[in-house]
């Protein structure tokens, strides 16, 4: 997946300024596609350059203006035909599974110490997923506010359906990853240290 289908996305809901999808990003669609602020505004120029967006200046204070940009229909084309192509999937670069594959190389509680800060940062994406998926359900969510005022009622149910969905996947994964680093550290405690 590229940025621009993330941002094509959050554009499908409602025109936003560099600055709003930036900030929209982190608590939506950057749950599931990181990306810092330095490579949004350069995809956003790219995608209006290709016509797939097209940025309108307005108004931000009494003296200066921003660039708000609104999805085409060939954006539209372009997000739609993404979404019904297949998904190719990336390689496997995990530096938490790569560590522990290794951990006859480390002392054992430095390799504890690894598998704690595992259970705590799945612990803490968790949380963060669970109340998101909340705001979500609820429409307290911003992003999701908006697009069910935009989108008719009749399909606001599938709109909430499928966001809860992904974060379900998200918090699925966070469980699994913390019940095998307690996995890790059971087999820590069972391995004698004398063969590290």
């Amino acid at each position: 997946m590229s940025l621009r289908y993330a941002l094509l996305a959050l554009l499908t809901a409602e025109p936003l300024t560099g600055y709003d999808a930036a900030k929209r990003f982190g608590g939506s669609v950057g749950h599931v596609w990181h990306a810092p602020d330095s490579q949004i505004y350069p995809e956003l120029r790219r995608m209006e350059k290709e016509g797939l967006i097209e940025g309108e200046q307005v108004r931000w204070g009494p003296k200066s203006t921003k660039t708000r940009y609104s999805i085409t229909d060939s954006g539209v084309l372009a997000f739609r035909e993404w979404m019904d192509s297949p998904l190719d999937y990336a390689p496997v670069r995990d530096a938490a599974h790569m560590r522990a594959a290794y951990f006859e190389w480390a002392d054992p509680d430095s390799a504890r110490d690894c598998l704690r800060r595992h259970i705590d940062h799945y612990a803490d994406q968790i949380a963060c997923w669970t109340v998101v998926r909340a705001a979500i359900v609820d429409a307290t969510n911003a992003t999701i506010a908006v697009r069910l005022r935009k989108y008719p009622a009749e399909e606001h149910e599938r709109i909430v359906a499928f966001k809860a969905f992904a974060y379900d996947g998200l918090i699925a994964r966070g469980e699994v990853e913390i019940e095998w680093a307690r996995k890790g550290l059971e087999l820590l405690d069972k391995v004698s240290p004398e063969k590290y």
